[in-house]
C-alpha cells in the first residue's frame, strides 16, 4: 500500500517535494504516490519516482516499472538520503509521445558521505500511462 505520509528526512522545509518543482509535497508527487493521478509525462514520471526513494515508497517505484524489466520486489535503503534531482535533459517523452529518455543527476547522502548518480532512463507511454524501462548510470 502507498505511503500517505513521507518520513521526516525525505520532505523539505515546510512540506516541500522532494522533487524540487517548488510545489508541496501533498499537491505534487504524493498524488501519483497514492494512485490518484497519472503523470502525464515521462519527465514528471522521472520526478515522482525520484521522490518514491526519497519516501520509501517501492510499491510505487514496482507499480511504474514496466513489466518486461521489473524486478519481483525492491528493497530500499533507509539510510540513504536523496537531497536534490537535477534534470539534465529531455527526449521526447510528452502527452503524444510513446516513449521518452530523461537524463537526470540524483544527489544524495548516505553513511556521511556525499554521492550523485547520474542516469539516462528510458520510459514508454502505454494507453495513458508511462512507464520506467531502464536506465544507463553514468560514472561520475
Amino acid at each position: 500500500m502507498p505511503r500517505d505520509v513521507a518520513p521526516e528526512h525525505a520532505l523539505l522545509r515546510g512540506g516541500a517535494c522532494p522533487c524540487l518543482s517548488g510545489d508541496q509535497y501533498a499537491d505534487c508527487c504524493a498524488r501519483f504516490h497514492r494512485g490518484e493521478a497519472d503523470a502525464p509525462t515521462a519527465e514528471q514520471l522521472m520526478r515522482s519516482r525520484y521522490s518514491a526513494f526519497a519516501v520509501l515508497d517501492a510499491d510505487y517505484l514496482l507499480r511504474t516499472w514496466h513489466s518486461s524489466t521489473r524486478p519481483r520486489s525492491l528493497e530500499l535503503d533507509p539510510d540513504v538520503q536523496w537531497r536534490r534531482l537535477d534534470i539534465l535533459a529531455v527526449s521526447k517523452g510528452g502527452p503524444l509521445d510513446s516513449e521518452g529518455v530523461v537524463e537526470f543527476a540524483a544527489h544524495y547522502r548516505s553513511g556521511g558521505e556525499r554521492g550523485v548518480q547520474r542516469e539516462s532512463s528510458r520510459f514508454v507511454r502505454e494507453g495513458k500511462r508511462w512507464y520506467y524501462v531502464a536506465g544507463e548510470v553514468a560514472s561520475i
